[in-house]
């Protein structure tokens, strides 16, 4: 990668916090495990259930941190902070009217949804009665989101770090008072994470209502901009979501050796798309403050140099997971059958890293331009055309576990070869406060 570009300082002092806030949720649920976890194993599972659950829902939510980082990038680019800060107002009305809404879903629905994801027995119970009590906590995990998402906008990576890492560290002292200083158990883990929320979206509230804003009244054009955006969004991550809960499901029907080395592929994979993820948030506010500047070329220089770092971290990835071929999956498992399965797969994950992460720069950059419409699309053709039927075929010839991490690699093939496309045709730049 060629050094000293004008952009290395920018990216990096985007990316760096971003990357901290990214990393506060995994740190919080490993903590929170460990409170879990001594108090016995049906609790743990009942975490476990729960946990996946309201992750899968939350992060199904995150258009209303990516939509809003674009529009806002856009508006404080061209000098609109007004606007930006009525649209702000706009995307915290949003969250809390889904966050409410999706509560009272989960609340009603929680004991069929825990059978749904396989729980059963006391786990089952335990994990209904811990999504009914966490659903309290939905619309202020919703405007941490939408919080998030304005602040970026502005180029503020620094303080929603600082507002995650102490809402983080007050609900791990509530954990403990709650589940083991008035022995609450389960529901105190739950309900310590309720009361973190809320202090954390009162701060992320009073952020908001600071900026100044030509008007906070809520603006049907403006929700519809909102929404439109959210749900290509939606398509793009859901697409994304149900092709590894596809690679779960096909390997499960292999045997648990195969599922229990994809599991830890997989895992990692999640731990190294952080890295990949502040790359991306840092290409969506500077492709949209350039845009929104009116800065067509220099919105395209800082994007290709952001595909340079994405590729570099992606090539010190596949390096350093061929490196620990054999460490790093003894690390998870002494299982010699789960072992050989993982080094099976393992040259093919290692594989996937520098296109994956150029992938990952580019989704910021075109999530920034607003070409979320064209996201959506590419997400879904790689998914259901590409990866779905490698995966089946997989399961149809028994190629094992290689066959479907071949489908991995190909669904990232597939993403680079439409997104880089129209990334290449500039099709995706159009200047000014809006896309």
């Amino acid at each position: 990668m060629r050094r000293r570009s004008p952009y290395d300082r920018e990216i990096l002092g985007l990316a760096v916090p971003a990357l901290g806030a990214l990393a506060a949720e995994p740190l919080y649920l490993l903590v929170d495990t460990a409170i879990v976890g001594h108090l016995g194993t049906p609790q743990l599972a009942a975490l476990a259930l729960a946990a996946a659950l309201l992750g899968a829902v939350v992060n199904l939510c995150n258009f209303l941190a990516y939509g809003t980082t674009a529009q806002v990038a856009r508006l404080h680019g061209a000098g609109h902070e007004a606007r930006a800060g009525e649209l702000a107002a706009q995307s915290l009305y949003l969250a809390l009217g889904i966050g409410a809404l999706l509560a009272l879903a989960v609340a009603a629905l929680a004991e069929p949804l825990m059978h749904l994801v396989g729980g059963e027995g006391d786990a089952a119970g335990l994990a209904a009665r811990y999504l009914r009590l966490s659903a309290l906590g939905l619309p202020c995990a919703l405007v941490a989101l939408a919080a998030q998402g304005f602040l970026r906008g502005v180029g503020d990576l620094r303080t929603p770090l600082v507002v995650l890492v102490a809402a983080n560290a007050f609900n791990v002292v509530l954990e403990v008072l709650f589940v083991y200083g008035l022995d609450w158990g389960l529901d105190g883990s739950a309900l310590g994470t309720v009361v973190a929320q809320l202090a954390m979206g009162a701060a992320f509230v009073h952020l908001l209502l600071r900026r100044p804003a030509a008007s906070r009244r809520p603006h049907a054009e403006q929700l519809r901009g909102l929404l439109r955006m959210g749900s290509h969004i939606v398509v793009r991550t859901g697409s994304l979501l149900l092709s590894f809960i596809i690679a779960g499901a096909v390997l499960a029907r292999m045997g648990e050796d195969a599922l229990g080395a994809h599991q830890i592929a997989f895992q990692l994979f999640i731990f190294l798309a952080l890295v990949l993820d502040a790359i991306a948030i840092a290409g969506q506010v500077i492709v949209g403050r350039r845009l929104g500047a009116g800065d067509a070329e220099e919105a395209f220089a800082a994007a290709r140099r952001m595909c340079l770092w994405g590729v570099a971290a992606g090539c010190v990835m596949a390096v350093g997971l061929l490196a620990g071929a054999d460490a790093i999956p003894r690390a998870f498992t002494g299982d010699e059958a789960v072992l050989a399965q993982a080094d099976e797969l393992w040259p093919l994950f290692a594989l996937m890293q520098p296109v994956g992460a150029l992938v990952f720069a580019l989704d910021g950059i075109l999530l920034g331009a607003g070409d979320t419409r064209y996201l959506a699309s590419a997400m879904a053709f790689s998914a259901l055309c590409v990866f779905v039927p490698v995966a089946l075929l997989s399961l149809h010839f028994g190629w094992g576990v290689a066959g479907v991490w071949w489908g991995l690699n190909a669904l990232m093939a597939a993403r680079l070869l439409t997104i880089g496309t129209r990334f290449l045709g500039r099709r995706w730049i159009v200047v000014g406060a809006t896309a």
